[in-house]
């Protein structure tokens, strides 16, 4: 597009947005193709719509989108709620391109009951509503099974399969089958239960699943009481014990307050790229409801604008006409006759923290199922983790971490190990004598690796770590800065890793001076960078070890000029000790290694 056609393209959109009534409605935004790539809605069109086209708008996403309309329609309606539920209809009318994705929750069951003549109650994950009327859908597959075993238990609804009718009933033509036997149905087909009994079960049925417990428990109360008067005892003992396995269930259930009734909870989690906006709907005091949707952002949404959709989509799936919304902050909605409610304290305060906790453990139950899929994308996360916890520049594709061994000066040694996208790279891994320092200094030992480390990987253009570790606190953090920055000139994040008294990982220190980074021992971060501490610490210690059995191992046979290892051993084997082979003649000598290597021998020892 020239720069002339993009004028023009915006003159004539301007010219419809001048013209733009200040009203309520929906506005659509074409592309040159003519199809439909943004819906949105407003209290005032003109107002909202002029908003896209000032000079000052900064937001990339919202640019782009600037520079993919064509044309602009809207419709007029009388109140914001009208708008809102406009919008919502032609988003998911035509989909577009810029507008948030809803992900359907159309992949989690429901519990159908069917318009048969004798209903039947069962999960589906396929929804005809020309088949029966549907209940969820349930994000959480235990509890849906628990209300239908509960439901089961209480009324014994039928599962046979066959289409019941009526005359055919009074006609005799059906037979019971193995459920009736079991005492899972009470075969309503051949009448042993009255149709009337079943009828009152499935209405029981119904009002479970709507959540309206107490009702019921009351009129089973009243039931069995009245049973109870006329001495109809076995009836009243079967309404007993359905009224004790609904108390029981209710008892199990999430109870707030049986203040609080007939109220919508809604709560948001952002990602980057998607939005996790968790609806729980309460009535009686407790949860009958509660659902997770993911919104996969377009243009950089806020969190009002979310939830202003949300609302509107989540009243409509799940026919709430609730009076009362709890959200967690203002949101510029004006549903008649609905109240916002921003709780501070309270049981409104706790629903809405329960409501929170729900979208989080979603979010991180979706993010587990993405990386088990894709286990490259949770080294991402971690990465960027670090990356926003510390501010480092980069992510922190390549971690090194050293560390010393030594016992009172003696075999002193060093480590390096090498982490790439949060794993061991264990081809990476080094090993260093230490050279230059006597005795026990680990500082001055840590100095000598270091500069050696990052003086050779500079000399062989070899690419340096996005982030050094110390095994350790401010002191060897500062020995390793004075080598990195004052010696070498390099810009390279320096962390450390300190130990409380029990000689566990307790702190994250970084910065100059270093500082304490909060974060939770409990967070796969802080396990990856113990589990970083813990292998410079196993690599350096064995290294150590193999070092000390060499010098252990050591003889001084193999001092002696002319003697090699097959001699030496057949010494030993033969005389055990050092001391035996010093205190030899040489014709005993003579007898175990030759007249040759005997003399030498001999001669070392009496020289």
């Amino acid at each position: 597009m020239t720069k002339e056609e993009n004028e023009a393209r915006l003159d004539k959109l301007k010219r419809i947005v001048s013209a733009l009534p200040e009203k309520p409605g929906s506005y659509q935004y074409y592309d040159a193709d003519g199809t439909i790539i943004y819906v949105g809605k407003a209290k005032n069109l003109k107002s909202r719509v002029s908003s896209y086209f000032h000079a000052e708008v900064d937001r990339f996403k919202t640019k782009v989108l600037v520079s993919k309309i064509w044309d602009i329609s809207y419709t007029v309606v009388n109140t914001e709620e009208d708008a809102l539920l406009l919008e919502n209809a032609l988003i998911k009318k035509y989909n577009p391109r810029y507008n948030v994705l809803l992900k359907d929750g159309k992949t989690y069951p429901s519990i159908c009951i069917t318009k048969e003549f004798l209903p039947r109650i069962f999960s589906t994950r396929n929804i005809n509503k020309k088949w029966g009327t549907y209940y969820g859908p349930y994000s959480h597959v235990g509890a849906m099974n628990a209300v239908l075993e509960l439901i089961k238990k209480l009324y014994h609804p039928r599962t046979c399969r066959q289409p019941l009718t009526e005359e055919g009933i009074k006609q005799g033509k059906y037979q019971v089958c193995l459920e009736y036997h079991i005492k899972n149905c009470a075969g309503p087909c051949i009448l042993k239960q009255s149709l009337e009994d079943y009828q009152k079960g499935i209405h029981g049925a119904r009002e479970i699943l709507k959540g309206n417990t107490r009702q019921l428990l009351k009129d089973m109360r009243e039931e069995m009481m009245k049973l109870a008067e006329e001495l109809r005892f076995e009836e009243a003992e079967e309404v007993k014990r359905r009224f004790l396995l609904l108390e029981q269930f209710v008892a199990k259930s999430e109870v707030v307050s049986h203040t609080i009734d007939n109220v919508d909870v809604f709560s948001i989690t952002n990602d980057e790229k998607v939005a996790f906006i968790n609806y729980i709907h309460v009535s009686n005091g407790q949860i009958n409801q509660s659902f997770t949707f993911e919104y996969k952002k377009k243009l950089e949404e806020s969190d009002a604008e979310l939830l202003q959709l949300a609302i509107v989509e989540m009243r409509e799936r799940f026919k709430s006409h609730a009076k009362e919304i709890i959200l967690p902050e203002e949101v510029d909605i004006d549903l008649e006759g609905v109240t916002i409610t921003i709780p501070q304290r309270g049981d409104k305060k706790t629903l809405l923290d329960l409501s929170l906790m729900n979208g989080k453990q979603y979010k991180f139950d979706r993010l587990k199922q993405a990386e088990k899929l894709n286990p490259e994308q949770k080294q991402v996360r971690l990465m960027k983790e670090l990356q926003d916890l510390l501010h480092l520049p980069k992510m922190p594709y390549q971690i090194e971490c050293f560390d010393n061994s030594n016992i009172s000066g003696s075999d002193a040694v060093a480590a390096c190990v090498v982490f790439k996208k949060m794993k061991p790279s264990k081809a990476d891994y080094r090993k260093y004598n230490i050279k230059t320092v006597v005795g026990p200094d680990d500082y001055a030992s840590m100095k000598e690796v270091v500069g050696r480390r990052y003086r050779r990987l500079i000399e062989e253009g070899e690419p340096l770590p996005d982030l050094i570790v110390a095994d350790g606190g401010k002191g060897q953090m500062e020995v390793i800065r004075q080598v990195i920055q004052d010696e070498l000139n390099l810009d390279i994040p320096i962390a450390g890793l300190a130990k409380n008294d029990k000689h566990r990982t307790n702190e994250l220190l970084y910065g100059f001076p270093p500082r304490v980074i909060g974060m939770k021992d409990t967070s796969e971060l802080f396990r990856v960078l113990t589990q970083l501490q813990d292998e410079v610490h196993r690599f350096a210690i064995t290294f150590h070890r193999e070092q000390r059995s060499k010098h252990a191992l050591h003889s001084e046979l193999d001092n002696i000029k002319g003697i090699g290892p097959k001699t030496r051993d057949e010494l030993l084997k033969a005389l055990k000790s050092v001391k035996k082979i010093r205190e030899s003649q040489l014709a005993e000598l003579t007898t175990i290694i030759g007249q040759a290597k005997a003399k030498i021998v001999y001669d070392y020892f009496h020289a």
